[in-house]
């Protein structure tokens, strides 16, 4: 248990830095889903129109930290590649 002022102050700012990561990872994901049901039901418009929604949220997770920045760069490569592939 956190003694010291400073500590306790610590522990405030960390239950808030993770509830803050924790409810953009969600967004993130909800995002992806967005795009792999596009892709899944075979709406190539709509999984466009999906990952340029996604884009610029997997990239900001990986430029804030809450990935790494070549994950969300392998993320977003291989759902453009998955849209591609869509006929």
């Amino acid at each position: 248990m956190a003694n010291t002022s400073s500590a306790k102050k610590m522990v405030r700012k960390i239950e808030r830095r993770t509830a803050r990561n924790r409810d953009q990872k969600t967004k993130m994901r909800t995002f992806i889903r967005r795009v792999d049901e596009a892709i899944s039901g075979g709406d190539k418009a709509g999984a466009e129109t999906a990952l340029r929604a996604a884009q610029p949220m997997i990239a900001r997770a990986g430029q804030k930290g809450l990935m790494h920045k070549k994950t969300a760069s392998r993320k977003i490569s291989r759902l453009s590649k998955r849209i591609s592939a869509i006929v």
